[in-house]
């Protein structure tokens, strides 16, 4: 295994709605990957019916895996997108995701707003700093993306890379692998791109990038693939963490 070469692994969806799911894909990623070494993406109150604020049993079990070294990073507020879009954004909304990207088409005040009370609210629940920030299906709009490079994160991530929040230095890039849970047809697809990640990016990319939903419990075909995945890249990238990037 070479010391250049990084394994970046995240659980997104992170939040009271989601605590069993989150608690068996941190399982999963720590038998491969070892204590610690992944990030949790936290929502504070995903589609406003799981308030991180007003869950304290929650907001012990987060501090507790923060504690053990697991990164934290801020994960839009709702994650529901209720923004009516147009042109490009439209189609990204319609075919990149069902409805999740809130930070798509939000302008700049209000996604300040909430990138700053996220902060807030996940920093005072683990008791110190997150890592960074992350929009919701990995969408932004020219007002969130505006609004990131004041809002004090360190980093950020999309599809294709992940930068430094407040000078956008790009920092590593590369598609990240993930699983489509939602259909059967998106869910042979990000199957089909696992296989062909595992074969190809091992000998291309230099940093690689897992990322897994709470939604992926659901099908044993999706954790297979997550498990191969996991396995096959630990043996050629060390499992490592996004701050070593700055």
């Amino acid at each position: 295994m070479s010391s250049t070469k990084r394994l970046l692994a995240s659980i997104h969806d992170v939040g009271p709605r989601f605590e069993a799911e989150v608690e068996h894909l941190a399982d999963l990623l720590e038998s491969r990957l070892g204590k610690g070494h992944f990030a949790m993406l936290v929502v504070p109150d995903h589609w406003g019916a799981a308030p991180l604020r007003e869950d304290r049993a929650f907001q012990s079990r987060l501090r507790a895996w923060s504690e053990r070294g697991i990164e934290m990073f801020v994960h839009g507020w709702f994650h529901r997108d209720t923004v009516q879009h147009s042109g490009a954004a439209s189609f990204k909304a319609r075919h990149l995701t069902a409805g999740e990207g809130e930070f798509l088409g939000l302008d700049e005040a209000t996604a300040l707003r909430l990138m700053r009370e996220g902060k807030a609210l996940v920093e005072d629940v683990i008791g110190r700093e997150v890592a960074g920030f992350i929009a919701p299906a990995w969408l932004y709009g020219e007002g969130s993306l505006s609004a990131l490079r004041q809002s004090g994160f360190a980093l950020a991530e999309d599809h294709w890379k992940v930068w430094n929040a407040s000078d956008q230095r790009v920092l590593a890039r590369g598609p990240v692998i993930t699983w489509a849970s939602r259909s059967m047809a998106r869910t042979a697809s990000s199957l089909a791109f696992a296989v062909l990640a595992r074969t190809v990016l091992p000998h291309t990319l230099d940093t690689v990038r897992i990322a897994v939903h709470p939604g992926d419990v659901t099908k044993p075909s999706i954790l297979s693939s997550i498990d191969s995945t996991l396995s096959r890249f630990a043996r050629s990238h060390r499992p490592a963490r996004y701050t070593e990037l700055t």
